[in-house]
């Protein structure tokens, strides 16, 4: 996983090759903020600076900066998906929410680790 993470704020990193510069997009954020760089320390550096602009612009604008989680969301997987993860609780004697919330857990940690 190609994440930067600088204090509570994370960021997905991609390499631009038109631009020959790594190119960071702001996670979590209601509006769109990236910046570049070639280097960690100057992908570090301009990782504060794009955050702090964009922080600064939605307080002069009254903007929410960050988004909100709900906690839901609504995932078309078809009805052989469907059954074959119905089935795959029930093996754990879990109910399907909570299979799919440690799934996605365990998917998520994996990822992180590689």
């Amino acid at each position: 996983m190609n994440i930067m993470t600088l204090g509570n704020m994370k960021a997905k990193i991609e390499f631009d090759q038109d631009a020959e510069l790594f190119r960071g997009e702001i996670l979590g954020l209601t509006g769109s903020a990236d910046f570049y760089g070639k280097t960690v320390a100057e992908l570090k550096r301009e990782f504060k600076k794009s955050l702090a602009v964009y922080l600064d612009e939605c307080a002069r604008r009254g903007i929410a900066p960050y988004k909100s989680y709900s906690g839901k969301f609504v995932a078309r997987i078809g009805p052989d998906v469907h059954e074959m993860i119905s089935i795959a609780a029930a093996d754990e004697n879990k109910t399907l929410n909570v299979w799919v919330k440690d799934t996605l857990k365990q998917a998520v940690h994996s990822s992180e680790s590689t």
